[in-house]
């Protein structure tokens, strides 16, 4: 089944979607934006989710979507406990090069990237 459903909120910008893992997308709908449905799949302008997932969705006046990412403060170095890249592998600071990796400090363990 395939359903569109055209969507205009004059004095909301934005479609707010909250996710079951407590994340939020939201989608600008300034403009015509339409909904669309195709079997358990929702699309609405770039953004695609699959209906088991949503928790539930409203209009709101500020882009409320989150990422997961948090603001992280430089840690001394030796705080620093170990360094792993996405596969597992632990890794030192010399081998660091572009991408993601999981560093556990004293304080915790966090998710950063490398540019």
């Amino acid at each position: 089944m395939i359903g569109l459903l055209p969507l205009r909120a004059v004095d909301y910008p934005y479609l707010t979607f909250e996710l079951t893992d407590g994340s939020k997308a939201s989608v600008s709908v300034s403009s015509d934006v339409t909904l669309a449905f195709s079997g358990s799949t929702l699309t609405i302008g770039s953004e695609e989710f699959t209906l088991t997932n949503l928790s539930k969705m409203y209009f709101s006046t500020s882009n409320e979507t989150t990422t997961g990412i948090t603001s992280l403060q430089t840690a001394d170095s030796d705080e620093v406990e170990a360094i792993y890249d996405l596969r597992g592998h632990q890794v030192t600071r010399d081998q660091m090069r572009r991408g993601v990796y999981i560093i556990k400090t004293k304080k915790g363990t966090s998710k950063v990237t490398v540019k």
